[in-house]
């Protein structure tokens, strides 16, 4: 039986037998087990084969195939495979089908069509995961099981269909009890949204303009609850029939339609299908960061967009947790706009990169590249004609037996909130900026000055962490606040801009931001500049001895968005210079909280790397591309660039300087 946390690094592999003939399984089962993979992950697609007609199970392919990989010294990754339904249960159940933001019914033809607000399809999921699990349950070649297969994939982790309707004015009665609650939470006094009855509530997607954001918020809360009750079902299962075996699910980067954290609850871990070429997308799509990056790493993907998503998954049970990439890129991919062939070496460096922020497993995908369907563009560890390609090359050049397992323990901490990204990207008020790219400025801000990172929820525990960021905590209630002031009496905290900006149902405070915090953080709000791409707004450091207004020696540059803040007790660490908000308080410290109001990459980096220093941190500015991972007393130097970099830094001593050639990576 694999361990939960095994000793060293393991390898696996994402296989389709139902995509080839029989007579190929064996050859591919030895193969696999020649090339140092231990385990194999299957069946995440195919109820249809399973279950080709309504309660009529075909188990014997299923059978012959974990036999196959079980004679080859394989063990087996078993996943339910309700993320595609099968044509009959749509031709009897058309009312499974999603609906789009359109309000469009999405067909069949893909996968992901189900809506899991759906009472028949909940009941036909379940059906098929119970027979799943009476039969392979307590398999000895079955290590554990996935559950289902990327929830919220091709934009269905919200629909809006009769269903989704029906179960969210539920929902709401269950929430809100009576309507003048509702009403009065959500401020439908504004524009006459009040409501008389329950089913005048529509679902938020067909209004004139803009819906109201609480209303959007609880939308958003309801939809996530449905991912979390389908997935609550299926491990129930899973537990009382396949007992002393794990369960997971894969999840995607960047992704936002749900709430990770408690879709995660019940897991023994999580895990994500890691794409770093493919990932460069997020850099247009979020605005993460100067676009021309993924020009610049198109062959190897960035290591912080990568990063932050290893990071993400290894907090959602705990920041020292352990996690599986359940699908690692190998190849190129096939759904980006473009999908350059990866550099020599890539596949090696992702690997270790993966195992250094906290992962004990990679599983590669795919094992051959498929020669059917959606994905032919795809590339696997073996060619279309079975020929290994050159990801098969590296994984088989690689030792996992240097790269020992071992919890990770980071002294920084991030902290990420679902419910704060929904407020913060449904209202953004600034061209340019949104929750992903403020939370990720301060990621690659710290990345970059050499320190590893914990991404955990804002609740969780704080007690073990030198610095705490809070980019982008948009939602404070009364007892968050009080467990982050309980935390400041022991750590540095950093708070940015909207931190606090909303209460729990989505209105912003009587008393105005910071609401419950304002007390931690000794200022209130004074304005807000949103800034139109290409206004820049100056900065300046704030010194005693110089008024405000004051032309300073260095400027920083805040772009689209900058917020001043009017001092209840704390000091200006930095001032505005010109524009509306001259002379006023752009970064300010109150005790153990700093709070930086402006979005300037570069004024982060300066405030983080003084707070760095100042808990003992000492920060290790790194050359774009390269970074430095560490676990279990070991560090990782990884060189992401096309190019070599001659690097010299303290923190390979006594290796003073070296040359980093082009994607390589070492310990």
């Amino acid at each position: 039986m694999l361990p939960l946390h095994p000793t060293h690094l393991e390898l696996g592999v994402c296989d389709y037998p139902e995509h080839v003939p029989e007579d190929r399984w064996a050859d591919y089962a030895a193969a696999q087990q020649a090339l140092g993979l231990r385990f194999v992950r299957i069946a995440e697609f195919a109820w249809s084969r399973m279950e080709p007609q309504p309660e009529q199970y075909d188990w014997a392919w299923l059978d012959r195939a974990i036999a196959t990989y079980a004679a080859a010294g394989l063990q087996v990754v078993l996943c339910t495979p309700t993320a595609a339904p099968p044509a009959w249960l749509v031709a009897q159940h058309p009312e499974i089908l999603p609906h789009g933001r359109s309000g469009q019914v999405k067909t069949s033809g893909s996968r992901r069509h189900c809506d899991l607000s759906s009472p028949i399809y909940r009941q036909l999921s379940r059906r098929v995961t119970q027979a799943m699990a009476e039969r392979y349950g307590q398999h000895p070649a079955v290590v554990g099981w996935q559950t289902d297969n990327e929830f919220g994939w091709g934009d269905t982790a919200q629909s809006y269909s009769p269903a989704a309707l029906a179960g969210f004015q539920e929902w709401l009665k269950e929430r809100y009890i009576t309507l003048d609650t509702l009403n009065e939470a959500w401020g439908n006094g504004f524009w006459s949204m009040e409501y008389a009855d329950w089913t005048q509530i529509p679902l938020p997607h067909q209004a004139v303009s803009e819906i109201n954001p609480a209303h959007a918020l609880d939308f958003m809360r309801f939809s996530s609850d449905q991912i979390v009750q389908f997935q609550a079902e299926q491990v129930t299962l899973l537990r009382q029939l396949s007992p002393g075996r794990f369960t997971t699910h894969n999840f995607m980067g960047f992704f936002s339609g749900f709430d990770h954290y408690r879709v995660t609850e019940g897991l023994d871990f999580a895990s994500w299908d890691s794409y770093p070429t493919g990932t460069l997308q997020a850099l247009h799509e979020w605005n993460l960061a100067d676009p021309h990056l993924a020009h610049d790493f198109a062959r190897t993907g960035h290591p912080d967009l990568t990063g932050f998503n290893h990071d993400l998954y290894r907090g959602m049970l705990g920041g020292s947790g352990r996690f599986w990439v359940m699908e690692q890129q190998c190849g190129q991919v096939n759904w980006a706009p473009s999908n350059p062939l990866p550099a020599d070496g890539a596949v090696q460096l992702w690997t270790a990169q993966a195992w250094a922020h906290g992962a004990d497993v990679v599983s590669y995908f795919r094992w051959r590249a498929a020669t059917m369907a959606q994905e032919v563009m795809h590339s696997g560890l073996l060619r279309h004609n079975q020929r290994p390609d050159r990801g098969y090359a590296e994984v088989e050049a690689l030792n996992p037996q240097e790269f020992p397992a071992s919890d990770v323990q980071n002294r920084v901490a991030l902290l990420h909130d679902y419910e704060s990204l929904w407020l913060y990207n449904l209202q953004p008020h600034a061209e340019g900026v949104n929750y992903w790219a403020q939370a990720f400025a301060y990621y690659r801000a710290l990345r970059a000055l050499g320190i590893d990172v914990d991404i955990v929820h804002p609740d969780s525990d704080l007690s073990g962490y030198a610095l705490v960021v809070a980019p982008a905590l948009t939602l404070m209630t009364p007892e968050r606040a009080r467990h982050l002031e309980a935390a400041a009496l022991h750590t540095q905290m950093v708070f940015g801009p909207r931190t606090a900006f909303r209460t729990s149902s989505g209105r912003t405070p009587e008393t105005g931001q910071f609401g419950d915090l304002a007390g931690l953080v000794g200022a209130a709000l004074l304005h807000y500049d949103s800034l139109c791409p290409g206004m820049v707004q100056d900065i300046s450091r704030a010194t005693r001895s110089s008024p405000a207004g004051t032309l300073p020696s260095q400027l920083w540059q805040a772009q689209h968005w900058a917020e001043s803040y009017e001092l209840e007790g704390a000091e200006a660490l930095y001032r505005y210079q010109g524009g509306p908000l001259n002379g006023e308080a752009a970064v300010i410290r109150h005790g153990n909280v700093t709070v930086i109001g402006a979005h300037s990459e570069s004024l982060i980096s300066e405030v983080l790397k003084d707070l760095l220093t100042g808990s003992g941190l000492s920060p290790t500015p790194l050359p774009e591309g390269v970074r430095l991972s560490r676990r279990g007393g070991l560090t990782l130097l990884q060189n992401w660039n096309l190019h070599p970099v001659h690097w010299k830094g303290q923190a390979l001593a006594p290796v003073s300087a070296r040359l980093l050639e082009p994607a390589e990576v070492t310990l």
